[in-house]
C-alpha cells in the first residue's frame, strides 16, 4: 500500500476530534497560565514614584539599613535589585552595580518564565485547527466517493456526512483562531509589563548608585 494512502486511512479512521480536544486542552493551560503570570505580575510591580520617595528619604540621611528595611517587605522588582544593590553598597559602587545586575536577571527571568509557551501557542494553534480542518476535508471526500453510484436514499445519507465532515473541519480552523487569539493578547500584555516592571527597576537602580557614589566621595561615612 502507498505510503499516502497509509496516512489517509490513519486520519480517517482517527477524525479531527482529538485535534479539537488537543485546542481544548491547550486553551485551558493557557487561561491557567495567564492568571498565574496575571497575579504575579501584580505583585512584581511597586509604585515607582511612593517606593524612590521612600528610598531618598532615608537614603539623603546616608541611613543604609534603614533604606534596606524599608525594602524588605516589598515584593516588586525594583524592591529586590535596589535591596541587593544596598546590601552591597559598603563594598564599593562596583559591586553594588554588579549585585544589582544579577538580581535584575533573576528577576527578568522569573518575569519570562512560561511566556514562550503563549507565544507559541499563539503561533501555532491556528495550524493545529488547520491541521484538523484539513482531516476534516479528507473525511468529506472519503464521504464524497461513496456516494457514487449509490441508490438516492444511500446518497442522501452520505451527503449529509459530507456536510458534517466540512462542518467539522470549519470549526477546527474557528476553534484555533479562538485559541490563538487571547494566547498572543496576554502574551503582548506580558510583554509591555515586563518593560514597564524594568524600567521602573532601573530608575531604582540609577537612584541607589547615585547614593553609593556620594557615599564613596564622602569617604564612607
Amino acid at each position: 500500500m502507498h505510503i499516502v494512502e497509509i496516512v489517509k486511512d490513519v486520519f480517517i479512521q482517527w477524525g479531527a476530534n482529538w485535534v479539537l480536544w488537543l485546542l481544548f486542552a491547550l486553551s485551558l493551560v493557557s487561561l491557567g497560565i495567564i492568571l498565574e503570570r496575571w497575579w504575579l505580575f501584580r505583585t512584581k510591580q511597586d509604585r515607582v514614584r511612593e517606593l524612590s520617595g521612600a528610598l531618598e528619604a532615608t537614603l539623603s540621611t546616608g541611613d543604609f539599613p534603614a533604606a534596606i528595611s524599608t525594602l524588605e517587605k516589598r515584593t516588586s522588582v525594583g524592591a529586590a535589585v535596589a535591596r541587593a544593590g544596598l546590601r552591597l553598597a559598603p563594598q564599593g559602587m562596583t559591586a553594588a552595580e554588579k549585585g544589582m545586575q544579577s538580581a535584575l536577571a533573576i528577576e527578568r527571568s522569573t518575569l519570562e518564565n512560561r511566556l514562550a509557551f503563549l507565544g507559541t501557542l499563539g503561533n501555532n494553534a491556528p495550524f493545529i485547527g488547520l491541521f484538523g480542518t484539513v482531516i476534516g476535508v479528507l473525511l468529506a471526500f472519503e464521504a464524497l466517493s461513496k456516494t457514487q453510484g449509490a441508490p438516492s436514499g444511500t446518497s442522501q445519507v452520505a451527503s449529509n456526512a459530507v456536510m458534517g465532515s466540512i462542518a467539522e473541519a470549519l470549526v477546527a480552523t474557528a476553534v484555533g483562531i479562538g485559541v490563538a487569539l487571547p494566547a498572543v493578547a496576554a502574551y503582548n500584555y506580558f510583554q509591555r509589563r515586563i518593560a514597564s516592571i524594568l524600567a521602573d527597576a532601573e530608575a531604582l537602580t540609577n537612584l541607589v548608585l547615585a547614593y553609593v557614589s556620594a557615599r564613596e566621595r564622602n569617604g564612607g561615612a
